[in-house]
């Protein structure tokens, strides 16, 4: 039995932005990319930011052998490229071929469109429940300060590809 509390009170009504993350295989060159609602920059000096991806999902597990990950900053207008990388799953669907990209650093898919983004070379990685965490060290950065970013509440009736 766990001891713990559920976090529903403290997180019900919480409206977190949400991210697209995207990676690429450094041997097969096999791409994947999720949906993500559970990241967050975590230094300042030097820069750093985790991202947490679902131990189910096709992502992370081209992601526990990636060298570099991608994190898109959604913006309130993208919710198309939200359902495509949140409701599909790499498993079954090549969801590359359905949006435009372009290769980045290693390789990694970057979208196009997006308004903002990052490529970071995975530092460490951790489990956390069912979530594996992944630090991040900016290698490379680009973005806009507007349109504001696309939040939980504009995704949150979405159906995930895989159970988290």
């Amino acid at each position: 039995m766990d001891p713990y509390t559920s976090l529903d009170p403290f997180l019900g009504g919480m409206n977190t932005p949400m991210f697209v993350v995207t990676t690429v295989h450094p041997v097969s060159g096999e791409r994947a990319g999720c949906l993500v609602g559970f990241a967050s920059q975590c230094s300042i000096e030097p820069d750093r930011f985790a991202v947490w991806l679902s131990q189910r999902n096709h992502t992370y597990r081209v992601a526990m052998e990636a060298k570099i990950l991608v994190v898109h900053g959604l913006a309130d207008g993208d919710r198309q490229l939200a359902e495509l990388f949140g409701t599909q799953t790499g498993d079954r669907v090549n969801k590359f071929d359905r949006c435009s990209w372009r290769p980045g650093p290693a390789g990694a898919p970057i979208l196009d469109g997006v308004i903002r983004w990052f490529a970071g070379e995975i530092l460490d990685r951790a489990a956390w429940g069912n979530h594996t965490g992944f630090l991040l060290a900016p290698i490379e950065a680009d973005g806009e300060p507007d349109p504001p970013p696309l939040m939980f509440s504009a995704v949150m009736d979405l159906r995930p590809g895989h159970e988290a």
